[in-house]
């Protein structure tokens, strides 16, 4: 389906393609995107989910400034990496704009009211921000940047799954940054961490073959389906 209107609480409205399944109700996922944003590998990976019984919303984080896909050309990436430099900020208001399109996710009748988000490259942090101050019900990172940032939250998830991938070649998590995501998630039982080896960052992108790598990015989304299946018959009165 085309791109729709989310109404933002602070004011204005961004773009949001979302993707429904045949049948429903079950599980959603909010994909919160790469500093390149809702590209066509993401549309794809929505769809792909969709087919498979998911309600996935992919939002436009981006919106108040430099907003919609860029492409991986010299101009394209300079863009990209310029609208993300307040990222701390951004990624501030970004938790807002999460809140938001869970709001319209649980009117939508094809949703039960779970919802789960995902983070790719810049969007890892929601993994850990979703389920500490907005409740989501499960958390995912793949080749998450900046996820170390926000251990602290780790205190207020709950019980909410989190799986966090990233490969061996990753210039985000090099050993040192994941040695301190593990201290710090060591004690946690709902938390995984994997790790694959010959991997770069930024896998998942299909469209980027330097970095693409199909085996990965088919064994984190299979990861993430196989805990948002969990979510498809919790009655709503168990929910977080």
């Amino acid at each position: 389906m085309p791109d729709i209107k989310i109404a933002a609480s602070g004011g204005g409205e961004f773009d949001c393609y979302v993707a429904l399944p045949a049948a429903g109700p079950g599980p959603a996922l909010v994909i919160m995107s790469s500093v390149f944003g809702v590209v066509d590998d993401v549309r794809q990976a929505a769809d792909d989910l969709a087919a498979k019984g998911i309600v996935v919303a992919a939002p436009d984080l981006f919106w108040r400034g430099d907003s919609g896909p860029m492409p991986r050309t010299e101009d394209g990436m300079r863009r990209a990496k310029e609208r993300a430099e307040d990222r701390e900020n951004l990624i501030e208001l970004g938790v807002q704009d999460l809140a938001d399109v869970m709001a319209d996710l649980k009117r939508l009748p094809e949703c039960n009211g779970r919802i789960a988000v995902v983070g790719l490259c810049y969007g890892g942090p929601y993994a850990l921000l979703g389920p500490a101050r907005l409740g989501c019900d499960a958390g995912f990172a793949f080749h998450g940047t900046a996820v170390e940032s926000y251990l602290d939250a780790l205190s207020d998830i709950g019980d909410a799954p989190i799986r966090l991938h990233w490969g061996d070649e990753d210039h985000v998590c090099p050993p040192d940054t994941l040695a301190r995501i593990r201290a710090a998630t060591k004690d946690r039982a709902t938390v995984g961490i994997t790790i694959y080896p010959g991997v770069r960052h930024g896998y998942t992108g299909r469209s980027n073959p330097k970095s693409w790598n199909e085996a990965a990015a088919d064994d984190s989304w299979a990861t993430a389906l196989s805990v948002l299946d969990g979510l498809r018959d919790t009655p709503k009165a168990a929910q977080r």
